[in-house]
Formats: structure tokens, sequence, C-alpha cells
């Protein structure tokens, strides 16, 4: 056992054989093999290491493989022809086979030895992480014990120094040092927290989790780019229910998501609440099923509180109903920009598929038609049937434009003029005139957002 100074983290080498578990190699891909024996016979140290490990030891099948080697980025780039090197943050080697891609990168210390690769923020955020170490520097360093395990193709053993065998066997995630500090070196951490456990189905220790509700707020120091990279990681994996509770428990969904937190503690019914985990139990379903899940159904979903409490206050206020639609959607999409970076591509779908809900009450049939035709109309109709979950009065809605999908365009017109000729039958007044019909009134904000 030897304790590492710069971290006052104690290091115990452990060799777990071929015979202690349950890695196999025809469980790893053969272009991870190709660069862990490539990089051997160069005369360098290298080791399939962190996620990859971790969920071949529980049984599963990870679809990345990044490795660790003694190699800096220069000297992998001369080995391999089909490298290119990217980041300065952290500074990696991407071997490129096709479509796959095998992250490489060089065990790296953590202490700064003064080059001025290794830079931090005064609150402790890591800002720049290039000094390279030996591999147990390299162990120390990560975030995760379950994350801190070592492949070797030279005895296809794992090597462990932090206990990260015996954590992953308990299903059990911990931190490697001091939990506060890992934290502000890098916020996203307290994110990654969440997602694993809900991915692996592992608690989070308590030392790791006590802090979180404590520094949740660093998380808004994370770049937006990065934070929405993260969500998706979150959210569209299979385990995007799990994860939001996750968040919901450990006071992160008030940092990642402000407004529809608001929206979901002033919203007393719960149907807003229940309409979310509803999408989010969806969304598992369909990426278990291997269908297509869009990144702007999933944001129209999350967001969907925040927008019905803004439409709300609209209305209240006085705005047209119209007006107040295109403005609430607006102003949450540029709210929520500023913690989380939602491109345009998904942003603008997001805000058809809100806008379209309202237009789901029509029967006139010009504007059925008109809808019918919309690109987003299936997508919207998709979110109608989902706000159904919390929402029971869009029953007749949904009923109405399923059966209008699969009717005939002919039969779809004379259904809408029979109804339209009922509703022109009406009695004439004593001068033999028609009644004047009455303005309608504006439509009313999404039902859910009434029952706060």
């Amino acid at each position: 056992m030897e304790e590492n100074a710069a971290n006052t983290i104690r290091l115990q080498h452990r060799v777990i054989t071929r015979d202690a578990h349950a890695i196999s190699r025809k469980d790893i891909s053969p272009n991870a093999l190709r660069v862990l024996y490539k990089l051997r016979e160069g005369g360098f140290d290298a080791y399939l290491v962190g996620g990859a490990v971790r969920d071949l030891l529980i049984g599963g099948h990870p679809k990345d493989f990044d490795v660790a080697t003694s190699a800096t980025p220069d000297q992998v780039r001369s080995l391999f022809r089909n490298c290119r090197l990217i980041g300065r943050r952290f500074r990696l080697a991407h071997i490129m086979f096709g479509q796959e891609i095998i992250e490489v990168a060089t065990f790296r210390a953590n202490s700064d030895d003064g080059s001025g690769d290794r830079e931090t923020e005064d609150g402790g955020r890591l800002l720049r992480d290039n000094v390279y170490g030996t591999i147990e520097d390299d162990a120390v360093r990560r975030d995760f014990t379950a994350n801190a395990l070592y492949y070797t193709v030279d005895d296809f053993s794992v090597r462990d120094y932090v206990g990260g065998f015996e954590d992953v066997n308990a299903r059990v995630l911990k931190l490697i040092g001091d939990p506060d500090s890992r934290y502000r070196e890098d916020p996203v951490r307290m994110l990654r927290a969440i997602r694993l456990a809900a991915k692996l189905n592992f608690t989070i220790d308590e030392s790791a989790a006590e802090p979180i509700s404590r520094l949740a707020n660093l998380v808004s120091d994370a770049p937006p780019a990065r934070l929405f990279d993260e969500c998706l990681k979150m959210f569209l994996s299979g385990h995007a229910e799990k994860s939001f509770l996750g968040l919901e428990a450990h006071g992160l969904l008030n940092v990642l998501f402000p407004e529809t937190a608001k929206a979901l503690n002033t919203n007393s019914s719960g149907a807003l609440r229940a309409m979310v985990l509803q999408a989010l139990s969806n969304t598992d379903a369909r990426i278990a099923e291997e269908k297509p899940v869009t990144p702007a159904f999933l944001f129209a979903a999350l967001l969907w509180p925040a927008y019905c409490r803004e439409l709300a206050i609209l209305q209240k206020a006085g705005i047209d109903s119209t007006v107040a639609q295109q403005r609430a959607a607006d102003r949450v999409t540029l709210h929520q920009a500023e913690r989380i970076a939602l491109p345009r591509r998904f942003s603008l779908p997001m805000q058809e598929i809100w806008l379209l809900q309202s237009r789901f009450s029509q029967r006139i049939r010009k504007r059925v038609f008109r809808l019918l035709s919309h690109p987003r109309f299936r997508a919207a109709f998709d979110f109608l049937e989902l706000r159904l979950s919390g929402t029971p009065e869009v029953a007749e809605d949904i009923a109405f434009w399923r059966e209008a999908q699969i009717q005939s365009p002919e039969a779809l017109a004379t259904r809408l003029d029979s109804k339209r000729s009922s509703h022109n039958s009406e009695p004439s007044t004593l001068s033999g005139k028609p009644k004047k019909r009455r303005n309608r009134k504006p439509r009313p904000a999404p039902q859910e957002a009434t029952n706060d």
C-alpha cells in the first residue's frame, strides 16, 4: 500500500486474475484490441479502461471502448495513420475505424508540474489537464472508483488501485478523493453520478450523495453546450425516467431546468409532472425497442410545464391567445438556452409541437386538412396523446384526430360538412333572419396549467 502525496489518497494495487473476473476478449471490440496490441508492440503500456471495464464486469455490453496508455498523443499518432488528435482541455487521440472511434488518453497526473498544462479556476473548477503521469496517477485522477479499473491484454487481468472492483460488485458509486473538491473541480460529475446510478442500477454512496444538493448550483457554471450533451446522455440512453427522479431527489432539476421545476412546484394537481414522467417512460420504451427518439420531442416534454405556466401568466394579463402562445414559447426557449444550449434544429420543432396543440380543437374543414398536412402533425399528435396522462379533457380531440388519420379525404370531408350543417341549422329570429354568431372567446391556456 502506498500513499499518493498529491491527493493524500491511499492506493492499493490489486491484480484480479482472469479466473476471478468475467471479462472475455470476445466481448471487446476487435478494433479496441488492435489498438491495445499495437501500443504494446510499440513499447508502451496500454489498458482498456473506464466504463467499458465496469460494464463488462457486470455482464453489460458497452458500445464505447476507451484506452489509457503511457504513450503521449504525438506518440500515439505516430503509430496509427488513422489517428487524429482532439481537445485542448484534455488532449486525446481518436483512432478511426470507419464509424467506430477508439479514444486513447495518456496517463494523467493529478498535480501541477508548473508547465502550464494544468489550469484551475479560483473555485477549483478544472480548465485544462494535460500533465502526464503514471497509471497510479491516472487512477487517482478519475472520478468514481468503478471507473478506475484497467484491463490488460498482457495476462488478461484487471488492475485495481482504488477499490473499484469491490464497489462494482457491490453496485455502489464512490468518488475518489474528497467529494467536495472533486465536484468543484468538475461540477458535471454530479450529473454523471445521477446518470450512472440510473443506468447501472447502482446506489450513490452517502459520501458522494451528501454534497450534491449543497453544490448543485455549481452546475450552472458548466458550458451550456456541455450540459446539452450531458442531457442527451442522461435522457436518451434508456434510463430517462430514473435519471429525472434522481435529479429531483438531489436538487439538480432546479439547476438544469429552473422554469420547469418552478412550474412543477406550483402545479398542485400533479398533471404536469405525470405527463413528464409518462413522456420519459415512453422514451425509455422506444429506446428499448430500438425505435428513433428525437431530442425535439424530448425537450418539448421536459419544458412543457414551463410553457404552460408562462402561457397562463400571459393570458391572465389579457394578451391575445395566439400572441401569448408564441411569446410563451419564445420566452421559455430563450431562458432555457441560458442554461442548456438547445440547437435551433431542435428548438424550432419543439415550439411547433407546442403551438399546434391549440389547433387540435378545430373542426373546420379547411383547417383540419391543413393541420393533417403539416410536417409536424405526427409529432404534435403524439404529444397530444401524451398529454392525456395528465389531462383527460383532450380525449375527445384524440379520438377525432385518430379517426381523421385513417379516413379517406372524401369521407373526412363529408363528416366535417355534415357536422357544419348541423351547427348551421339554428332557429331563426322572429324577423326570419338567422341569429348572429357570437364571437368566439380566445382559446384558453392548456388545462394542465390551470390546475395550480
